[in-house]
């Protein structure tokens, strides 16, 4: 079997060969893959070398002072930042995008209307975002700087990503699932939560995984939200995430190196988060048999 593989993929590459611009499709395409990579690495050595050598035993203290300028609030405050914001977009993205996909009738004026909606929300820098939700829910609902101020507006930053990614995903569930189902005498919403959606959780948990990446490396849209207060903050509370503690010791120049060491828990976290999403979504995967 690998003589099998070894000779196919010579031929392949023997066919680059007889064709110059398949050649050079193919140089430009392994160049771009290989910069990408390179790239990531860059970061992550780069990161990695200025933050590990400052990561010590202070920078984990229970509570935040000027000596320490411990990172655990900021890290308990991100993870409830992920989880209130996830609350509110992901419902609302979901049930979007079923009504998109499943129920809206093919040629429908709203469904251009909400994609192009979608689409242009996407691309609004995160500081109009920020700004938006200074002057809506700070201001005139009178939340005044606090975690809710800040998840409602990253939860309206991500919706449109959900959104989009959950239709992608339920596009994708073939047609015969539906046809296999309603013919077996399934209604609608049966079809729906019990074949359609579980085909297509793996894709959804996809968009889930980007916009967690976006909560946790915000900051505009929560300097004027959510505050900058370094301590362990409830719903109603101001409070910072880690990319804005990170960002806050960085604009002090008092605490670069801590700034450096941050930027490495930040790096870790992210990491184990996606790590543990893309373990659920396999896992659902296999359930699911998809």
């Amino acid at each position: 079997m690998q003589a099998i593989n070894r000779q196919t993929a010579g031929d392949k590459l023997r066919a680059y060969f007889k064709h110059p611009g398949s050649l050079v499709l193919f140089l430009l395409v392994m160049l771009a893959a290989v910069v990408t990579f390179a790239v990531l690495v860059f970061l992550i050595a780069y990161i990695l070398v200025r933050g590990v050598p400052y990561l010590t035993p202070s920078l984990f203290a229970l509570k935040y002072n000027s000596d320490n300028v411990s990172l655990m609030p900021a890290v308990v405050n991100t993870l409830l930042m992920i989880l209130m914001s996830l609350l509110l977009a992901v419902p609302f993205g979901i049930f979007a995008a079923i009504y998109l996909v499943e129920y809206a009738k093919k040629g429908n004026k709203l469904i251009s209307v909400v994609r192009v909606t979608a689409e242009t929300l996407s691309g609004i820098p995160s500081i109009v975002y920020g700004l938006f939700g200074m002057l809506f829910f700070v201001t005139t609902l009178k939340w005044s700087y606090s975690m809710l101020s800040g998840a409602f507006t990253l939860a309206i930053m991500i919706l449109p990503l959900i959104m989009r990614t959950t239709e992608e995903a339920l596009l994708a569930v073939p047609d015969s699932y539906r046809e296999g189902s309603f013919g077996l005498g399934a209604g609608k919403l049966r079809t729906v939560f019990r074949i359609v959606l579980p085909s297509a959780i793996p894709g959804i948990l996809a968009g889930v995984i980007l916009g967690i990446g976006r909560i946790v490396g915000e900051t505009a849209a929560l300097m004027y939200t959510s505050g900058t207060v370094a301590k362990y903050a409830g719903p109603m509370d101001s409070g910072r995430t880690l990319a804005l503690h990170m960002y806050v010791l960085t604009s002090e120049a008092l605490h670069v190196n801590e700034a450096s060491a941050t930027a490495v828990v930040l790096l870790v976290v992210v990491i184990g988060i996606n790590a543990l999403s893309s373990f659920v979504a396999k896992k659902l995967r296999q359930k699911t048999g998809a």
